[in-house]
């Protein structure tokens, strides 16, 4: 698996009991909504598939799960600390009238229109009113009215910031 044909979508975090679950940290569930039997793991620098056999939610966030074939905490402790990866081919078709999460939109590409590519989207920050794109340093408003286009395939946002927002 060539690591353009992948995207994160999140990380392992620790061990879970003694039957060979995982934490697993997501910023897309994107793997859930697919209904994926497997997700690439990043182990020693290589792209890795792990088939699950089950999985449960711990919160919007959070899951627990269990690989086949491993089957103890010993198992999976080489795991630990693993980024997660899905294939941009098993993401599901974007519908127009759908309504995402903003969630959804972590690991995005942001464009402005004068500007360019800004980066990509490491988080959302939903704690206040106002919804912010976290895009390495920088906090940008994800107000509807800037956005100009959103591109589900490659994964990108375009939007029309107002002069002198990035300069702050």
């Amino acid at each position: 698996m060539n690591e353009s044909e992948v995207y994160r979508i999140g990380q392992i975090g620790r061990t879970h009991g003694v039957k060979g679950e995982v934490t697993f940290n997501f910023t897309d569930d994107v793997w859930d909504r697919a209904e994926s039997e497997y997700l690439f793991l990043r182990v020693e620098g290589i792209l890795v598939p792990f088939f699950i056999e089950e999985y449960r939610f711990r919160s919007d966030s959070t899951a627990l799960v269990k690989f086949l074939d491993y089957d103890t905490a010993e198992d999976v402790q080489f795991l630990v600390g693993c980024e997660v990866f899905f294939p941009h081919s098993l993401t599901p078709e974007a519908d127009e009238e759908a309504e995402y999460t903003w969630r959804y939109f972590t690991g995005f590409s942001l464009y402005d229109e004068k500007a360019g590519l800004i980066g990509t989207i490491d988080r959302i920050d939903e704690s206040t009113q106002n919804i912010l794109f976290q895009v390495g340093e920088r906090l940008i408003p994800a107000t509807e009215e800037w956005i100009k286009d959103i591109n589900h395939k490659e994964r990108s946002i375009h939007m029309a910031l107002p002069e002198g927002l990035l300069d702050l």
